[in-house]
C-alpha cells in the first residue's frame, strides 16, 4: 500500500515564511495608517498676507482666543496672529502654530517666521473662504531680507506660503487657567502652553469622588466649560487635540480650594 507523503520540510518552512510575512505587512499597514492620522499635514500651501499694529509692533492685546494679557509676554509676544475662519475654526483653532513665508525673492528672504492663532480676522481679506494670515508688524518684517523690512510693510497684502509646525514652550507645562467668573456651578478653563498641536478637539473633567470623565462644552475661542454642580475639586482635566487627536490627561490638577483667575500648571506637555 501507498502511504500519501505529507508536505517535504522545505515546503511547510516557505509557507511558514509566507505566513509570516503576510502577517507582519497587515501590522505594518495598520501602523502606517495609525501614524497617517496622528500626524497634521505639515506641506506648504499659498495663502495671503497682512499686517497691523505699529511697524515693529508685537500685535495686538488679547484677542478673540481668550488669552488676555498672555500675548504681551514672551513665549507669545511677536509671535501672535489673526487667520481668517478657515484657520480660526470658530475657536477651535486657538494655540496652533504655523509657518509664514514670503515668496518674492526679490524683498523676501527665505526664513519662515512662526505664528501661534491668538486672534480671528473676520473680515476683508480674511473673508469669502480665504487663507489669510494678519501678522505683527515686527513678525511681517522679519519676512524680509536685510534692511528691506519697511518696504515689505508697504506692500499691503503679500502673498505667502505656510503650513502647520509643532508649537513649542521650552520649559513650559500645559497649564489650565480658570476663568473670571466661575463658580461651583458653572466652571470656564483655558489651556495654555500646549507643546505639539497646540489646538484643543475635545475637553473632559472629572470631580473628585467620580470615575467618570464628564465632556465640557466649547464656549469661545479657546475657552471651554461645564455646567452642574455643586462642583467638588480636586478636578482631573483631559484635553485632546484638533489635529491629530492626541490626549493627555492630568489628575487632580486644579485643587479643591480652586479659584477664579487663578492658573494651575501641570507637570505634563506632549513634547
Amino acid at each position: 500500500m501507498q502511504h500519501r507523503r505529507g508536505p517535504s520540510t522545505p515546503l511547510l518552512g516557505r509557507l511558514w515564511l509566507l505566513l509570516v510575512l503576510g502577517t507582519t505587512l497587515s501590522l505594518l499597514r495598520c501602523a502606517s495608517a495609525q501614524v497617517k492620522k496622528r500626524v497634521a499635514d505639515l506641506r506648504w500651501k499659498p495663502a495671503t498676507a497682512t499686517w497691523y499694529g505699529s511697524p515693529d509692533g508685537d500685535g495686538s492685546d488679547g484677542g478673540a482666543c481668550g488669552y488676555g494679557s498672555m500675548v504681551d509676554v514672551k513665549p507669545l509676544r511677536a509671535r501672535v496672529g489673526a487667520v481668517s475662519p478657515v484657520l480660526f475654526k470658530a475657536g477651535e483653532g486657538c494655540g496652533a502654530c504655523y509657518k509664514v513665508k514670503c515668496v518674492d525673492r526679490s524683498i523676501c528672504s527665505r526664513r519662515a517666521v512662526t505664528i501661534i492663532v491668538t486672534d480671528e480676522c473676520p473680515g476683508g481679506y480674511c473673508s469669502g473662504g480665504n487663507t489669510h494670515f494678519d501678522l505683527s508688524g515686527a513678525a511681517f518684517g522679519r519676512m524680509a531680507i536685510a534692511g528691506e523690512s519697511g518696504p515689505l510693510r508697504n506692500r499691503g497684502v503679500l502673498p505667502v506660503q505656510y503650513r502647520r509646525t509643532p508649537c513649542k514652550y521650552p520649559g513650559k507645562s500645559i497649564a489650565f487657567h480658570v476663568n473670571e467668573g466661575s463658580t461651583d456651578y458653572w466652571l470656564s478653563l483655558l489651556v495654555e502652553f500646549e507643546d505639539g498641536d497646540g489646538d484643543v478637539g475635545s475637553m473632559h473633567i472629572r470631580p473628585a469622588g467620580s470615575s467618570e470623565w464628564i465632556e465640557m462644552k466649547h464656549l469661545w475661542g479657546a475657552n471651554w466649560c461645564i455646567i452642574g454642580g455643586p462642583l467638588q475639586g480636586p478636578f482631573s482635566v483631559k484635553l485632546t487635540t484638533l489635529s491629530t487627536s492626541r490626549t493627555l490627561s492630568a489628575r487632580d490638577v486644579i485643587p479643591r480650594n480652586w479659584s477664579p483667575k487663578a492658573t494651575y500648571t501641570t507637570r505634563l506637555n506632549f513634547f
